[in-house]
């Protein structure tokens, strides 16, 4: 089944705020007001990620303040002062190639706002956030209806030249004629892949 093109590189932000493991803790601190990120890469040597300082790693030093109760593991952040005492390792990352979709379920399950974009040898190309991954539903709807017609139907392995597309507010509608019933689910899964799509509707009749 065709493949909607976007990828991770196509969204990343390739310029990159990061830090060395002894980075002190105010200057992350600052670097996390100033570029308004939620988390920064610590790398080391040419440039590898080997962890994430978060708002989360950091404010460990504020929760326990005045307490002695709590988390072990999160008690000793609270008396970190370096990037690499403080960061969180093994890092979560992903590559350039891999799709929004892929990168939208390592986020929700690893539960993190913001992923290192990293190649084969885990050195740093870049940073794909949440909002970065939504970029996809800003795209024209004349931009959408081309890919479905032109990439999306025409690789399907059947003649679908009486279909047709129409999109509004990225909601597409397909109508026509299908050869066989059992296409409408094959047609509709292949169109709700593509990039920007809200929602389909189906107008669509059988031989």
């Amino acid at each position: 089944m065709p493949e909607s093109p976007f990828t991770v590189s196509d969204v990343m932000t390739q310029t990159v705020i990061a830090v060395g493991r002894d980075a002190p803790f105010k200057e992350i601190v600052e670097l996390i007001d100033q570029w308004k990120v939620s988390a920064l890469p610590v790398l080391e040597g040419e440039g590898r990620v080997v962890g994430v300082v978060s708002e989360a790693d950091l404010l460990a030093k504020e929760e326990f303040r005045d307490t002695e109760e709590g988390d072990p593991a999160e008690r000793t952040k609270a008396g970190a002062v370096t990037a690499g005492e403080l960061m969180s390792t093994p890092v979560v990352t992903v590559h350039a190639d891999a799709s929004l979709a892929e990168a939208a379920r390592i986020m929700a399950r690893r539960h993190v706002k913001r992923l290192p974009v990293v190649d084969a040898v885990g050195i740093l190309q870049g940073v794909v956030s949440r909002s970065d991954l939504l970029k996809v539903f800003l795209r024209d709807d004349e931009e959408i209806a081309e890919e479905i017609r032109h990439v999306i139907l025409s690789q399907l392995p059947v003649t679908t030249g009486a279909l047709t597309v129409s999109v509004a507010e990225s909601v597409v509608t397909l109508g026509g004629v299908l050869p066989d019933r059992t296409l409408v689910p094959v047609v509709a899964r292949a169109v709700r892949a593509v990039e920007g799509v809200v929602d389909i509707r189906l107008d669509l009749t059988h031989r």
